[in-house]
């Protein structure tokens, strides 16, 4: 069976993202490859538990797209995994329905790297304040992937931008492939 990955499109305002909707715009119409825009399906909030769950039981990678928002994810990520990744389903004695899948974190930050150092702005590295993700994917016995981030946001450039996109696409068809060769996720 061949490998499919679960994008989670996770922007309040995606009209409003010139880099996050860019590198979206990327991976969609890909093979292999769901989208779905978790603030057009839920935009009161009401997640569908059982639409979810067989959306990921369907990917061998599952990614959180989102903008980084105060230091995190907006709301309605942190609500959908709060009711898709259910006890005994997720996680817990009887939770393996996730176990050796791949979680990636792909982010967009309005800020620029050097402000995510101990002597930056923010204080923190992304994948720091990120976390929580990490933890997710470990109490779901998944792996965690490196996470995919886009600093300047706001303001990059265009080769960087067409940069950013390409490299989206390639990690994605790398755990993809990976998950082909047998490997899934190792733990």
């Amino acid at each position: 069976m061949t490998p499919k990955a679960l994008i989670l499109f996770a922007h309040p305002d995606e009209d409003g993202s010139s880099a996050g909707a860019s590198l979206l715009n990327r991976i969609e119409g890909e093979p292999d490859i769901e989208v779905r825009r978790l603030y057009n399906l839920y935009p009161e909030f009401n997640v569908d538990v059982e639409v979810e769950q067989a959306a990921w039981d369907a990917a061998d990678v599952i990614v959180l797209q989102h903008p980084f928002y105060w230091y995190s994810s907006p709301a309605l990520l942190k609500e959908y995994l709060d009711v898709v990744l259910e006890h005994n389903w997720a996680y817990g004695t009887e939770g393996k329905a996730l176990a050796g899948k791949s979680l990636l974190t792909v982010t967009t930050a309005a800020s620029r790297e050097e402000n995510y150092r101990p002597d930056g702005y923010n204080k923190f590295p992304v994948e720091t304040l990120l976390l929580p993700f990490e933890a997710t994917a470990n109490l779901c016995s998944m792996t965690y992937e490196k996470p995919v981030v886009v600093y300047n946001a706001d303001r990059i450039e265009p080769e960087a931008l067409t940069a950013a996109r390409e490299g989206y696409l390639q990690t994605i068809r790398h755990l993809l492939a990976r998950h082909a060769g047998g490997e899934g996720a190792a733990h």
